[in-house]
Parts: C-alpha cells; structure tokens; sequence
C-alpha cells in the first residue's frame, strides 16, 4: 500500500473513520488496524441483546466483510501496532513489519479498570469490553445461579438486568452512595434503584468489595467490607475505563486525561489525529476538556476528523447523547450536566415516563429521559441550536417545547 491514511482501532471511531473517509471522495489508500480477530462490530448490543442470546455476530456486525474491498478499505485485524515512528511517519506492528502514513488516526478506545482485590483473576470473574468478554458471559448465564454486579454504572446495570431478565439470583454492588452517580440526577439514581429491586435485584451503595473467593480457581463468593459474604458463580465486573494512550505518549504526544487534541482533533503533530474514547478533547457544551465513552461521539468525531484530512478542516462541536437500555426502560441523555445548579423534571417517575432538566446560570446545559423520547429529540435541537429555554418553561407540562424549538429555528424540515 501507498502511504494514505493508516488507521489504529477498529471499534466504532475507527470503522466510522474509514467509512467517512470514502464518503468524503478521499482517494488514497486506506488501512484499517485492530487487535482484535473480527471485523470491525457494534459495542452496546453486547451488554443487551447480545448478551441474553437474541443476536449473533453477524447482526452486531457494523458491515459485512465485503464492504471493506468494495471501498478499498485494507483491514488488518488482529494486528497490533506497537509504536509510531514520526519521524519517518510510519507505524510498527509487533511483527516487525513497517507501514508507512501521510495521516495517521489513532482511534485506540479504552480499556477496562480491573479491579484490584484478591481473587480477581478466578475463573468466573468476568469484564466486558469485547466481543470475546461477551461471548464468555453470555456462556457463564448459562451455568450460573448466583451472580454479583460489582459496579452501579450503565454496563454494570444493563449486565444485572440481562442476569435477571434470566432468571439469576442478582446482587448490584456500588461503592458510591448512588447508582450511575458521574451521569445523572439522584431521582433518575433512585429510579432506576427502585426498578431493579422490584424486578428482584438487590442493590447496595456504599459497598466495599473486600475480596473474591473460590475453590479450585473458581470464583465462590465475594466478601464485603464488613466481612459479609455473598455467593457468586458469576462476578460481573463494571468499574470504569481506561484511555489507551500509550502509543500516542510513547511517541512524545501529549496526553492527559486521553490523547489530548485540539478543536480539529488533531494532537500537536498536523499529521496525527485522535477521535473516540481514547481523547481528551475541548467540548463547547462542557465549557472544558473532556474525555467521553459513547457511540455518537466515537461516530461523529471520526466524521469530523476525516472531513479535515480530505481539506475541510470543521472544528468538531457535535451535541454529545447517549443511551442506556435496562428491562424494557431506555434511558436517552443529552449535553453534559457537569456543574448544573437547577433542576426540573416533567413527566412523572410512578408513569415511568421522566425527564430531567439540567440548568447553569439558568441555561439548558442537559436532559436525562425516561421513555419520553420526544423531550430527548427535542432537547437536543434546543441545545445544540443554543436556544432560551427557562426553567419555568421545561418543567411546565402545558409550554409546548417542540414551538419553542421551531421559534428557535433549531427544528429544520
């Protein structure tokens, strides 16, 4: 291959790269690298549908395999890239061989935090991140009874409600005082508490996790901090991620919180791009740097990235949203409500139809949504439009917030 544009990672920022690249009439080669064996496939189902067996691999997929030759796409999979050599601009694979870059886009993801107890490595202590890790839990909910969530976050939950949905015996364990804590409002954190306990969960916050024990390596039982002990065939574990930022920090590229990059998500190097999980990146919603975990941006900063390789350079300043299915409840979020001073609701948490309205300053900086898809779409017009939205006005159920958003022109035909 020509040199082109190399990309590392092939989760949903680096497949989307690729895709938009062509999309964008890009000429050049280009190469696709990822560690792991399959092509490039959807994350979320894994906690959801694929996990309680109502997907297989090929409806996860996020194109089929003769995608990649139709649109000269070179898929390297499993393949990983061991160093960048800027100065000759080219990427070293752990096999020794060299490939050469005009552009290189570092979409490298995250990992998983492990947790740092003993007997975390037992056989049935499981993580998910990839299709691999997926596949194992969907296998272990076949043989197990007992299963513990170590984590109140949104993999940890949609995970407890897959083992439930099952039939298992499940018990949710948060260190934090509440569920979700770093994403949303305490009565959306109550809600969601209440849903799993009435579907028979047991939830506990404030939980220290002390160790996991097992016989014959095999995970047993989990200990608490106040030596309780729960029992476990199966240990879920969900307590956050890591950036991978190595390769970008090995060849002298700042990092911090993530691959740190500019408003174009280029990293100090002009040739060098960062998008997805893995970047620290300056939000204009947030009014600071951040670092997300999503879908929507992984997709859309690989948009943006690409137009400004092909010669359009955009500054990326996409709303971020997100999305959390658990039972039959999703929950669809947007903005970032870091540093909100008010909040309102409309809708009501005993319909099961809630949502959240996050203010600074008397700004709509985000909503959190309960099935009421509606305010969600709406609210992402209002915000990203910049639109005036009192909190009089979000939480009175008679102000039509569609109008507003039309008065607004946020709302386009």
């Amino acid at each position: 291959m020509g040199a082109g544009t190399v990309i590392v990672g092939t989760g949903q920022a680096g497949f989307q790269t690729a895709a938009s690249l062509r999309a964008e009439g890009y000429a050049e080669p280009i190469m696709l690298i990822g560690e792991e064996p399959q092509i490039p496939y959807q994350r979320p189902p894994l906690s959801k549908s694929f996990a309680l067996g109502q997907q297989d691999f090929e409806s996860i997929q996020l194109r089929p395999q003769n995608f990649y030759q139709g649109h000269r796409i070179e898929l390297l999979a499993g393949q990983r890239v061991s160093a960048i050599d800027r100065s000759s601009r080219s990427v070293r694979l752990e096999s020794g061989r060299r490939i050469p870059f005009e552009k290189l886009v570092l979409a490298t993801g995250s990992r998983n935090r492990k947790l740092p107890v003993t007997g975390a490595e037992l056989d049935g202590v499981v993580y998910l991140r990839s299709l691999e890790e997926a596949i194992a839990i969907r296998d272990h909910l076949k043989n197990v009874e007992d299963v513990v969530v170590i984590g109140g976050g949104f993999i940890g939950l949609e995970l407890a409600a897959v083992a439930r949905t099952l039939g298992k015996t499940v018990t949710v364990l948060e260190v934090l005082p509440r569920l979700m804590s770093r994403a949303v409002a305490p009565i959306i954190s109550e809600f969601y508490r209440e849903l799993h306990t009435a579907k028979g969960a047991t939830v506990v916050c404030g939980a220290t996790v002390a160790r996991i024990q097992g016989r014959g390596g095999k995970a047993e039982s989990v200990a608490l901090g106040d030596e309780s002990q729960l029992r476990a065939d199966l240990v879920v574990v969900g307590v956050g991620v890591v950036p991978n930022m190595e390769l970008a920090r090995d060849a002298g590229l700042r990092t911090g919180n993530g691959i740190v990059v500019d408003e174009y998500l280029q990293t100090e190097d002009e040739n060098i791009f960062a998008v997805g999980d893995c970047v620290e990146f300056p939000c204009v919603f947030a009014g600071a740097r951040i670092r997300l975990e999503s879908v929507q941006n992984a997709a859309d900063q690989a948009q943006c990235a690409a137009s400004t390789i092909v010669g359009r350079r955009n500054r990326y300043t996409a709303l971020p949203w997100f999305w959390s299915d658990q039972y039959d409840l999703k929950l669809q979020m947007a903005g970032i409500s870091h540093g909100h001073d008010r909040i309102v609701t409309r809708g009501s948490a005993e319909a099961q139809k809630l949502s959240v309205f996050y203010f600074q300053g008397g700004r709509l900086m985000a909503i959190d949504s309960i099935n009421r898809p509606m305010d969600h779409m709406i609210g992402r017009k209002l915000m990203a439009a910049g639109a005036r939205v009192t909190p009089e006005e979000a939480a009175d159920e008679s102000v039509d917030l569609k109008k507003l958003a039309h008065s607004a022109g946020a709302v386009h035909h």
